[in-house]
């Protein structure tokens, strides 16, 4: 009779990190059942002619029979295309930057990994994040990697409480050279010095590529617009809002005599805003969707910091929160770029408190200043 406490679904990429988990679980008397999800082909998943089945699932295959465990392969791609990449593509023709990966951990990889745990027989799911768990005052939180080059609980916010209780992270408190030590030692020397995923796995070039590809309409339905100085004024034509980000300094194709980096976009009209560099800074950001186990928490933690890219340093910050259910946030240090779109993943410490969505920063010095009472008295209260 199988003990399903012992029995783990590891979700198989086929790469260095998944493959070391699975070596590790066995190792630590887990019955290991492996899961490889076919999402999304691409030609350089295909090294063979006339190949079947992409390398990452063959290689998974192969490690599995090893290994002597149970494998099986979910083939996830249409399901894929409309929950993830359409987002994707919905965001950018929405004028914001998508954060794909938020995305596709809580609504598509990590559900359908306990979906086949149920199916399978396994109380567990591992995944080779580099990241921890830890549970306090009746929640479980996420906790950064030991490897803050290779942390991705930024990446995890989204993750809710029922996903997290069925979630081990093994290589959270290792660095990536040491699971390719690992995997050395354990006889897999050729596996050790693989090389590493996309950072999209559905983009193989620039996304504006993918974008043209995939909606072959884009340049009718949407075309060339304006761009505009922080006044307003016009100072040249650009290809299509979707094709720029906040922050954006190459590829605008415009020379005015000083470096221009992309300030706002507005969909609506089509425009793309420009500026220089100090434009891009700001003392507050407004966040919306917030995903916490205890929002009292996160807003009245003293040393409070928040995470506004992936490769981004934490910034400290205080936070309140709006009756409309926004966070406002306040900055101990001007940020700069601030992406609608994209996470602001919260932090005390290394402890991931929650995370939202960058929202609209339309308004931002108006709420700032109308709010700048509540902030005082809010800070006040934590202080005491």
């Amino acid at each position: 009779m199988q003990n399903k406490e012992k029995r783990v679904l590891v979700g198989m990429s086929g790469g260095i990190d998944s493959s070391a988990v699975c070596i590790m679980l066995q190792e630590q008397g887990y019955e290991v059942v492996g899961v490889t999800m076919r999402t999304w082909d691409v030609p350089s998943h295909f090294s063979r002619p006339g190949q079947e089945l992409p390398d990452e699932i063959l290689e998974a295959r192969e490690l599995a029979e090893r290994l002597g465990i149970e494998h099986h392969i979910a083939d996830v791609r249409e399901e894929f295309r409309k929950v993830i990449v359409q987002y994707f593509i919905d965001e950018y023709l929405n004028g914001r930057t998508p954060n794909p990966c938020v995305m596709c951990n809580p609504l598509f990889k990590e559900r359908i990994l306990c979906e086949w745990a149920d199916r399978t027989g396994c109380a567990r799911v591992a995944t080779g994040h580099y990241c921890r768990l830890e549970d306090r005052n009746g929640h479980r939180y996420i906790v950064a990697g030991e490897d803050m080059t290779k942390d991705q609980s930024y990446f995890l916010w989204k993750l809710p409480q029922e996903i997290l209780r069925r979630m081990i992270f093994p290589l959270g408190g290792m660095t990536k050279a040491s699971v390719r030590e690992y995997l050395a030692r354990k006889g897999f020397e050729a596996k050790a010095r693989g090389g590493e995923s996309m950072e999209i796995c559905f983009i193989e070039k620039d996304y504006r590529t993918f974008l043209k590809e995939h909606c072959p309409d884009i340049d009718t339905r949407i075309g060339e617009g304006w761009f505009v100085d922080s006044k307003g004024l016009k100072i040249g034509r650009h290809k299509g809002f979707p094709y720029y980000t906040i922050g954006q300094r190459k590829g605008l194709e415009i020379a005015v005599g000083h470096p221009l980096y992309v300030l706002k976009i507005n969909p609506a009209k089509n425009t793309v805003m420009l500026g220089e560099a100090g434009q891009l800074n700001t003392r507050y950001m407004l966040v919306e969707d917030i995903n916490t186990p205890n929002l009292e928490e996160l807003l009245a933690c003293p040393r409070l910091s928040v995470r506004i890219r992936y490769r981004s340093k934490p910034l400290p910050c205080e936070a309140i929160r709006l009756e409309d259910g926004r966070i406002l946030v306040r900055f101990a240090e001007e940020a700069t770029a601030i992406a609608p779109g994209q996470s602001a993943v919260f932090y005390d410490g290394n402890l991931l408190l929650g995370g939202g969505f960058i929202a609209s920063q339309q308004g931002i010095k108006k709420t700032a200043a109308e709010n700048e009472e509540k902030f005082q008295s809010y800070l006040s209260d934590k202080r005491d």
